[in-house]
């Protein structure tokens, strides 16, 4: 017995919500008429439903993947101005923003004085990874660490430390702007946890030979190093302060040539 055209709209809204299929649903009308119009075969008609619904399963994930990352703000690679740091090796940046480091369990360490684009590149390696469909959390490393001491005030640290294993790569940023104290033990033992079963991105204004000041202890920092470090890509970011051009422009005036100026 054929069916109206209202019985067949409310079964396909029907199977779309049970296979939960929002792209196909959205999109099958719009198809079927250009099909139609086009004398496209059923075969054309169905690739259309079903690339559209791939399309909006990126979307949704994409969607998903940016609010739990919680990004301060959104850069990509191409908003960088390799320009201004050139001893920083674009070639090796781009293949890292590929996302195999992360499959290997790899970590990268990005050092260079405040404002030479550090945050920048570690944003658009997350959101890169996101696009890869890896799970990305972004945080600062004074607030993870208060989260910490927080937790274990609360005798919830193993717990808290649990729910940080869903996420493919972590965003460190900021390491070395402010002494952590007694949670510099903790931040060693998230690093430790994370040791060969996720990766690491850090940011930081400090050589390595310095970290011992903002931990506070100087074998928690060579033991800390030796695991981020092990299996690890190191880049170095000299040149001139993204934000001191930025401030120089606004104000209407020509910044230096060259300088590591930061803020």
């Amino acid at each position: 017995m054929a069916m109206n055209n209202e019985v067949m709209d409310a079964l396909i809204t029907t199977y779309c919500k049970q296979l939960k299929m929002p792209g196909i649903h959205q999109i099958y009308e719009e198809a079927a008429r250009t099909a139609s119009d086009s004398n496209q075969n059923y075969s054309s008609f169905l690739v259309a439903c079903l690339s559209h619904e791939i399309e909006t399963r990126k979307e949704r994930q994409m969607e998903r993947g940016l609010k739990q990352a919680h990004f301060p703000w959104k850069k990509s690679l191409g908003d960088f101005d390799f320009t201004l740091t050139p001893k920083l090796p674009k070639q090796k940046v781009i293949s890292l923003a590929e996302g195999a480091f992360i499959k290997n369990k790899e970590n990268i360490i990005c050092v260079g004085e405040s404002g030479t684009g550090k945050t920048h590149i570690s944003i658009a390696m997350g959101l890169s990874a996101i696009q890869n469909g890896y799970r990305v959390r972004f945080i600062k490393a004074v607030t993870l660490v208060q989260e910490l001491l927080a937790a274990e005030k609360e005798f919830l640290l193993p717990k808290y430390l649990k729910t940080w294993n869903k996420y493919d790569l972590v965003i460190l940023d900021e390491f070395g702007y402010i002494g952590l104290g007694p949670g510099g033990s903790l931040l060693f033992q998230f690093c430790t946890e994370r040791y060969e079963s996720g990766s690491i991105i850090i940011t930081t204004n400090l050589n390595f030979s310095r970290w011992a000041e903002i931990l506070g202890d100087a074998t928690l920092t060579t033991a800390l190093l030796d695991r981020l470090t092990h299996r690890s890509h190191v880049l170095l970011f000299e040149g001139e302060s993204y934000r001191f051009r930025e401030r120089c422009n606004n104000l209407g005036i020509d910044p230096p040539l060259q300088g590591g100026v930061g803020s």
